[in-house]
């Protein structure tokens, strides 16, 4: 009995359910002809290893109940003891309930009997090396980078102690931030640094990134505190190491107790504000008149993606300056005054073009979607999962990407939710492109190999669709093409985004790059965020 054998008996049924209801569903509306048995197992067939299958629960179960008695009866005394297939006489509830954890020998049995091969050792690149050679770092910066690293770390060293770290999207500016983090912390035997961000992503973010920066910068073992979402760190003891914080969760601590943010706020020798040109709203300043100002010696850091200098609220923009105390650093490079005309000039960014693409059916704002907009500083997760759910809007974005595959060899999606993305990458398939998908829940070896496949170099159109993976182990540099269908009223996250889009030949991308952001229109401030991407006016001091 082989695994192969097996999916050739799934009728269109256990196929469907191996593929996903919602994505048999988009096929039908696309094209009847796409739901069929033969589609369907093809699809699985691709969008899943033998091994990673037998390792979910459910597709187990599916699988091996395709068995016929007399073959059930045999695989289980195969699979188990004698003594325990003997005391039942029914095989397929044996084989089924047992619980198979990953690298047992259980599981090695199971990929064996149904002729699964093991994923093979990596093999051995070890070489004699030469009498010279380049030592390479794993957390490097470039030269404009660290020129802004060495001017924000002299400006965190003159009082007030505060400035604001602002540098144009895909230029480093976590690279930055991270670097001054870490030498901050190694120049004291004791720093608690507070990083403030207003989305559970990027807390996430955060967290990934500091991990893989101390790791290359560290000089000791540190604390890592997550307190954001529905983790609770007990920060109130904390001296030392990196707090992650969420802003609502934090605002929450500071309106049930000043005395306990107080007590924090002893120990907090830097503050980091992400997407820090929110930070006059009240829940940020609650949080900073206590965090940042109890120290003589505390620092604040603020960091900002976004694409101009200035805001369109010109006093918001002048209490933001009062706030860091008009120091502002931004990358200074001589004979430019804009400076990503530099970094597309050197490579460092493709020259991009923006496009809107507008959709005005399916899913309408309810006054109380449109109440939880306005109060979160975000599209909730529970909007995003609507829009994600609406097949019309679905069509629209699968048609946009064919459109760019008949002139671009490398296409980014973002989109709106995990299942999101799967779906879009398995309708895409269906309909002959090459498309895969990687989020914050796929197995690093699953996501390598899908990255690795999409920067295959080859012209055949690649389609790389991806949810929660904008950091930490998502490097796909090769893109000409990118679609944001995933709203959102952060510039920061807006920024990430197309940042992970526009990167240039000098980071191993393209020269040219197109941006397609899917705009609903009934949904308030994406529109705004992705039609201000670019503004160069500038009312601060630079910092030196």
């Amino acid at each position: 009995m082989s695994f192969d054998t097996l999916l050739a008996r799934a009728d269109e049924e256990t196929l469907g359910q191996l593929v996903g209801a919602r994505i048999v569903r988009l096929l039908r509306l696309l094209e009847p002809s796409l739901a069929r048995a033969s589609v369907l197992r093809q699809l699985v067939t691709e969008l899943h290893d033998p091994a990673s299958l037998l390792r979910d629960p459910e597709a187990r179960e599916r699988l091996l109940m395709l068995m016929r008695p007399d073959e059930a009866a045999e695989f289980a005394a195969a699979l188990l003891a004698p003594a325990v297939t003997g005391k039942s006489p029914d095989p397929y509830g044996q084989i089924v309930s047992l619980e198979i954890q990953t690298g047992s020998a259980s599981e090695r049995r199971l990929r064996e009997l149904l002729g699964v091969v093991a994923e093979p050792a990596a093999p051995d690149h070890s070489e004699t090396p030469d009498d010279t050679s380049i030592v390479k770092p794993d957390y490097a910066l470039f030269t404009h980078q660290r020129d802004a690293a060495a001017r924000a770390i002299a400006a965190l060293g003159r009082d007030p102690r505060r400035v604001l770290v602002h540098m144009p999207t895909g230029s480093g500016k976590t690279r930055v931030a991270m670097n001054v983090i870490a030498e901050h912390i190694r120049q004291r035997d004791q720093a608690l640094v507070v990083w403030l961000a207003y989305s559970d992503e990027l807390c996430g973010q955060a967290v990934q990134e500091f991990q893989r920066a101390w790791s290359a910068l560290g000089n000791r073992e540190l604390p890592l505190h997550r307190f954001w979402g529905t983790y609770s760190a007990d920060i109130g003891d904390a001296r030392d190491g990196l707090i992650v914080a969420g802003l609502t969760k934090m605002y929450g601590v500071a309106r049930r107790s000043v005395r306990d943010l107080a007590s924090l706020a002893d120990h907090t020798t830097m503050v980091v504000l992400d997407e820090a040109h929110v930070a006059t709203a009240e829940t940020y300043s609650l949080v900073l008149g206590v965090l940042a100002n109890k120290r003589h010696d505390g620092q604040m850091m603020g960091l900002t993606a976004t694409p101009g200098r200035t805001w369109s609220d010109i006093d918001a923009d002048e209490e933001l300056a009062e706030l860091f105390a008009h120091r502002k650093v931004t990358l200074q490079v001589e004979g430019y005054d804009n400076p990503v005309e530099y970094l597309v000039d050197e490579g460092y960014l493709s020259n991009a073009q923006f496009r809107s693409l507008f959709y005005d059916g399916g899913y309408t704002p309810s006054p109380q979607d449109l109440a939880r907009v306005s109060q979160a500083l975000d599209i909730p997760s529970s909007i995003l999962e609507l829009l994600a759910l609406d097949e019309q809007r679905n069509l629209v974005i699968v048609r946009e990407i064919e459109q760019l595959a008949r002139s671009n060899s490398r296409i980014l999606l973002f989109a709106a939710t995990v299942d999101h993305a799967r779906l879009i990458a398995t309708v895409l398939r269906a309909r002959g492109l090459s498309a895969g998908f990687v989020t914050g829940e796929t197995p690093p070896l699953e996501r390598s190999r899908t990255i690795q496949r999409f920067l295959a170099s080859d012209d055949e159109p690649q389609v790389l669709c991806n949810f929660g993976v904008l950091t930490t182990g998502f490097d796909a540099p090769a893109v000409s093409a990118a679609v944001i269908a995933r709203p959102t009223t952060s510039l920061v996250l807006y920024s990430q985004m197309v940042g992970r889009a526009i990167r240039g030949p000098e980071m191993g991308g393209t020269e040219e790059c197109e941006i397609v952001t899917v705009v609903d229109r009934d949904l308030p401030g994406f529109a705004n965020v992705a039609e201000s991407f670019m503004n160069w006016e500038d009312i601060w001091e630079e910092s030196r």
